[in-house]
């Protein structure tokens, strides 16, 4: 990292010392909530500017706003394909949280597979009417705002035939019911689309070419060198439980020592496979395969931490009034509850696996077993 004296690292400082406790719309007027985006949304940083200013953001205390769906998916998407309307309509409220945003893409009979979406968008007129339902919609029923995928040629083969829409969650038609899971909350959602009507600049790009922008949110180049939590970015860390465990004096049981080794292994692993991401960012190198391994890898390791938490603590671990540790309830118990979607969520285990096998190690793809194949007669 660049040192103490670094032109850009006292530029931040000043700032935040003119401003000391900035609020979400000063931060995202500044370009400090995504630095990397353009101006005057961002500041057009590269790698190393984008990690001097979460290294001083961290030091002076002060945290960006929370908007997920919105700052990492909808507004790269909207600053890839949106009209210079969109953007100036959604970009400056979506950083500052003033909107919060979600996803409607998932479907009952679309997740792994999204393409074959069915919700429909027909145009009439000024407006396109959109029927069908979306499905593991996450925090609908607090969005104002979510993207939406949506077929509007269902004539065209079905990676062609979608569209890319900007859809208010306030619009007459549409129905939000929260899901609630075994941890007791409603992260989730059901949404149904009943004759909803959107207006015309509700699209983003072009007709038919959403399946395209869909793939854009992946490409958001945020660089960044935190951990975070074992709860897809959020909740307790390895670090966490080792500091527990030492403080308790330690785990004489041998399995228990090993299961602790283990995590402490992995957890390793995934801090150097990060650091080798953000190496080959500031290189300028385009991502490897380093993020889908990551994705793969924490997934599970999430799982493993909470599960080794639960059997640490003991008959304490079957209670939900206290953490299993005895520290926060939120920290522990509902996030060994919650650890269980973790190899669901965002692409399940076995297809991170297969995305792995054919586009890195060169493996053929799977076998349509509507066209009988065998897979015992193509698999060696």
């Amino acid at each position: 990292m660049p040192p103490d004296d670094d032109p850009r690292r006292t530029e931040v400082r000043t700032w935040l010392s003119e401003h000391p406790n900035p609020s979400n719309r000063t931060l995202a007027e500044a370009g400090l909530v995504a630095p990397h985006w353009p101006r005057p949304w961002g500041l057009d940083a590269d790698p190393i500017h984008q990690l001097i200013i979460d290294d001083e953001l961290r030091r002076a205390g002060v945290g960006r706003p929370q908007n997920m769906i919105g700052i990492g998916w909808a507004g790269p998407t909207i600053l890839h394909a949106g009209t210079q309307e969109q953007k100036d309509r959604y970009l400056f409220p979506l950083l500052a949280a003033e909107e919060i945003w979600c996803q409607l893409f998932s479907e009952p009979g679309a997740g792994s597979d999204l393409a074959d979406l069915g919700t429909r968008a027909e145009r009439d007129g000024d407006e396109w009417g959109v029927n069908g339902q979306k499905i593991w919609t996450s925090w609908a029923q607090y969005s104002q705002v979510g993207i939406l995928l949506a077929r509007t040629n269902p004539d065209a083969p079905k990676h062609q035939g979608i569209s890319y829409f900007v859809c208010p969650m306030n619009t007459p038609g549409i129905e939000i019911r929260p899901i609630v899971e075994m941890t007791g909350s409603a992260l989730f959602n059901e949404v149904f689309f009943t004759d909803v009507r959107l207006p015309a600049d509700a699209l983003v790009g072009e007709v038919d070419r959403g399946w395209s922008l869909a793939k854009v949110t992946l490409g958001n180049e945020r660089v960044s060198l935190s951990g975070g939590g074992a709860l897809w970015g959020s909740g307790p860390t390895a670090a966490n439980l080792f500091r527990v465990v030492r403080e308790a004096g330690g785990v004489s049981d041998p399995h228990l020592r090993q299961r602790l080794a283990q995590v402490y292994v992995i957890d390793e692993i995934l801090r150097l496979i990060r650091l080798r991401s953000v190496s080959a960012a500031i290189k300028g190198e385009p991502p490897g395969p380093e993020a889908s391994v990551r994705k793969l890898i924490a997934d599970e390791h999430g799982q493993r931490i909470m599960e080794l938490a639960k059997d640490l603590a003991g008959t304490g671990g079957l209670l939900s009034d206290i953490g299993p540790l005895g520290g926060s309830v939120d920290l522990w118990h509902y996030g060994y509850l919650f650890a269980r979607a973790l190899t669901i969520g965002g692409g399940t285990t076995q297809v991170q696996r297969n995305i792995l096998a054919e586009a890195v190690l060169g493996l053929p793809h799977d076998i349509d077993v509507r066209e009988g194949a065998s897979w015992r007669s193509t698999r060696r």
